[in-house]
């Protein structure tokens, strides 16, 4: 994605015309430019044009489903950030949306302020990807990516090989909400249970919080997975 001058073009995509209404108003009011579409189709041919900075996407469309749309972005190597819509009881189709390359989500129904978050999260990511920094800082951790370095509260601290491996990954994508499924095949090629993430996380946060059993560095994502919070 290369940056462009001007205001963030959105493009949102949903098939009930009271929520497209209701989204334009509101981002046009924040300073976005905004373009709707109603169905997959016409949203994919917006993304070819290259009419859209940032998309929000609605996963239940009338024609293309929404994980089609983002499966024949992603395989035309388009680095649009994709934010989903999805519905409460729908998070299956959630966590597949996020396993073929969606970047954030929020579930309907949401609040704007969550959505501008994710929104903001959502460009700041892929900025950070085309532009990685060696030196993440975030609060009282820093990590210093060239050196292996990890300080916490100015305190160098000391993580198993696969430890820091996993941290690594969660710094590369800080703010994104990485899947279980990503997560596992990252580190351990797939090959490996859903516990062995758990029991790794456990560790980093016995070691990387102040109060582990309220985080504020590493947050779950119930049934989804985990995200590493932003950096400073």
């Amino acid at each position: 994605m290369t940056p462009r001058a001007g205001p963030l073009r959105v493009l949102v995509v949903d098939d009930e015309p009271a929520i497209l209404r209701f989204l334009r108003a509101t981002l046009e009011s924040q300073g976005y430019v905004v373009a709707t579409a109603a169905s997959g189709g016409a949203a994919l041919d917006m993304v070819r044009r290259h009419a859209a900075d940032l998309l929000v996407l609605d996963l239940g469309l009338p024609d293309v489903d929404g994980l089609e749309v983002i499966k024949t972005i992603r395989a035309a190597n388009e680095a649009l950030p994709i934010i989903i819509l999805s519905s409460r009881e729908n998070e299956s189709a959630k966590v597949a949306a996020l396993d073929l390359g969606a970047d954030d989500y929020v579930t309907k129904p949401f609040g704007v302020d969550e959505l501008l978050a994710r929104i903001r999260m959502a460009q700041r990511h892929r900025l950070q990807q085309e532009g990685e920094k060696p030196l993440f800082r975030a609060g009282d951790l820093c990590i210093d990516l060239v050196r292996r370095i990890v300080t916490v509260r100015g305190k160098e601290v000391k993580f198993s090989p696969r430890e820091y491996e996993v941290l690594r990954l969660m710094a590369a994508h800080a703010g994104k909400v990485l899947t279980h499924r990503f997560m596992l095949h990252e580190i351990w090629g797939g090959d490996a249970d859903v516990q062995y993430l758990r029991i790794y996380i456990r560790a980093l946060r016995q070691k990387i919080e102040s109060d582990p059993e309220r985080p504020r560095h590493i947050l779950t994502e119930t049934g989804v997975g985990y995200r590493l919070r932003e950096p400073d």
